[in-house]
C-alpha cells in the first residue's frame, strides 16, 4: 500500500494529507486543532448523521463493507451511552473511507469526500477554505507532473543523442578517449543556443540568483521544454546523417522559432475573444 504525506495550510492550521493508492486522505485530526481540539473526532462520530453518511459513503465505494455491523451500530447511535472511535469503526464495519494512524503523521485520517462533510460539521467557512487550499494543491502538483514529464523526455531523447554522437562523431574524433564529455557538452550547447539563445555559462552568469535552484532548463517553461525534447530527436537524426555542426545549428534554430511561434499561436487561439 503506497502512501505519501504532505502538508497545507487553512486558515492558519497545519493540515496533513496523505495519498494511499492513489486517493488522497485528509487529517481529520489536524483539522479539528483549529476547532477545539481532536475530541471532536469522536463527537462527529457519535452523531447519527455522520453515520448514515459513513455507510452511504462505503456501501458505495468498498464491496468489503460489513452492513450488518454497520446496522448494528447505526441502531445504538444517538444514546446518551452511545460511543464511537474511528479504530472501532475501522475494526467492526472493515471500513476503508477512515484510517486510524499512529507515529509521526498519526491521527485519524478520511478520504477527501469524508474530510469536506466533516468540514462543513466543523464550520461552512473552514470547509470552503480547505476545498480551495487542496484544489490549488492539486493544481500545483498537476502542474509539476506535466512539467517532470516534460523533463523526462528531454532525459530520454539526450540519451538518444548523445547515442548518435557516439556513433557518428567520437570514431572521427582525435580527442583522448578520458575528454569525450566535451563533445557531448558541445553538443548540449548547440540546443542551448538553439532554443535559448545562450549557453548555460552564460545563463549562469546572467541570473546568479537561479543558479541555486537549478539550470537552464531546469527553469525553462513547459513549452520551452516541450521544443527542447523536439530538438533532441531532431538533432539526433541529423548527427546519424552526418552533417556537422554549423548546419546543423542552422537547421535547429530555425526549427525552435517555428515551433515556438506555433505554440504562441495555438495559445492565442485558446484565450477568450473579447467580442461578444
Amino acid at each position: 500500500m503506497k502512501k505519501s504525506i504532505t502538508k497545507i495550510v487553512v486558515q492558519d492550521t497545519n493540515i496533513a494529507l496523505q495519498v494511499v493508492d492513489g486517493e488522497d486522505y485528509i487529517c481529520l485530526t489536524d483539522m479539528a486543532k483549529s476547532m477545539g481540539g481532536p475530541a471532536l473526532v469522536e463527537k462527529w462520530f457519535r452523531n447519527k448523521n455522520t453515520l448514515e453518511f459513513l455507510g452511504t459513503w462505503e456501501i458505495i465505494h468498498n464491496p468489503h463493507f460489513k452492513t450488518p455491523e454497520f446496522g448494528g451500530i447505526r441502531s445504538q447511535a444517538g444514546s446518551h451511552r452511545f460511543l464511537l472511535s474511528a479504530k472501532q469503526w475501522i475494526e467492526t464495519t472493515a471500513a476503508i473511507g477512515v484510517r486510524a494512524q499512529a507515529g509521526r503523521y498519526g491521527g485519524t485520517y478520511a478520504h477527501k469526500d469524508i474530510a469536506f462533510e466533516f468540514g462543513s460539521w466543523l464550520s461552512p467557512e473552514f470547509k470552503l477554505y480547505l476545498i480551495k487550499e487542496f484544489q490549488r494543491l492539486k493544481e500545483a502538483e498537476a502542474e509539476q507532473e506535466q512539467w517532470n514529464y516534460q523533463r523526462f523526455l528531454t532525459k530520454v531523447n539526450w540519451r538518444l543523442q548523445t547515442s548518435a554522437v557516439q556513433q557518428t562523431l567520437i570514431p572521427i574524433s582525435s580527442l583522448p578517449i578520458g575528454k569525450h564529455g566535451i563533445i557531448y557538452a558541445s553538443e548540449a550547447e548547440l540546443l542551448n543556443l538553439a532554443l535559448f539563445g545562450q549557453t548555460s555559462k552564460e545563463w549562469r552568469k546572467q541570473n546568479p540568483a537561479l543558479v541555486k535552484s537549478g539550470n537552464i532548463r531546469d527553469q525553462a517553461s513547459i513549452d520551452q521544454l516541450t521544443v527542447l525534447s523536439n530538438l533532441e530527436s531532431i538533432n539526433s537524426m541529423l548527427i546519424s546523417q552526418g552533417m556537422d555542426k554549423a548546419e546543423r545549428f542552422e537547421k535547429l534554430r530555425m526549427e525552435a522559432v517555428r515551433q515556438l511561434q506555433a505554440i504562441v499561436g495555438a495559445n492565442l487561439k485558446l484565450m477568450p475573444s473579447d467580442d461578444k
